[in-house]
C-alpha cells in the first residue's frame, strides 16, 4: 500500500493546507485529496512543487507499507503473494 504523508509534512510545518495551495499553485481540490490520500493517481510536477514547498524528499512524502489484505492481480485473477 501507498501512503502519502502530506498531512504529518503539514503539522510538522503547521502549514494548512490552504498554505501549501498557494505555496505550489495546485488546486485546494487536488491538495485535499491528496492530504486525505484520496487520490489514486498522482501527478509528478505536483509532487516536485510540494516536495519543493516543504523542503522536503519524496521519500519523506510518500511511502510504502505492506498490504494487509490478498491481493489479485487484476488481469489474471491469480492472488499475489509475498515472497
Amino acid at each position: 500500500m501507498i501512503r502519502i504523508l502530506l498531512s504529518t509534512r503539514l503539522g510538522e510545518r503547521r502549514w494548512t493546507q490552504a498554505d501549501l495551495a498557494r505555496a505550489t499553485g495546485i488546486r485546494p481540490s487536488t491538495i485535499n485529496e491528496l492530504y486525505h490520500e484520496l487520490s489514486d493517481r498522482v501527478n509528478l510536477e505536483h509532487l516536485d512543487l510540494i516536495c519543493e514547498a516543504l523542503g522536503c524528499d519524496l521519500s519523506d512524502l510518500i511511502i510504502r507499507t505492506e498490504n494487509a489484505d490478498i491481493r489479485v492481480n487484476s488481469r489474471t485473477g491469480i492472488p499475489l503473494h509475498k515472497g
